[in-house]
């Protein structure tokens, strides 16, 4: 099963990863705010991940990592 993180601390919350998601499981996570005062991106529902990357390839800061 695919395995998608967050380095929370360097996301600016610019919503990109969102818009590529083909699964519709990333969204701000508005229940936290980051050293920088951003609400990071997290995935909602990692059981759904199908392991695509395009949320780490248009990450313009490479804080998304995904694991196969």
């Amino acid at each position: 099963m695919p395995r998608v993180e967050f380095r929370e601390d360097r996301c600016k919350g610019c919503s990109l990863c969102i818009s590529v998601c083909p699964k519709k499981i990333i969204l701000l996570r508005e229940d936290v705010l980051n050293c920088k005062g951003f609400h990071p991106a997290g995935v909602d529902e990692m059981d759904k991940c199908i392991g695509c990357a395009f949320c780490a390839v248009i990450c313009p800061d490479s804080v998304i990592e995904v694991e196969k």
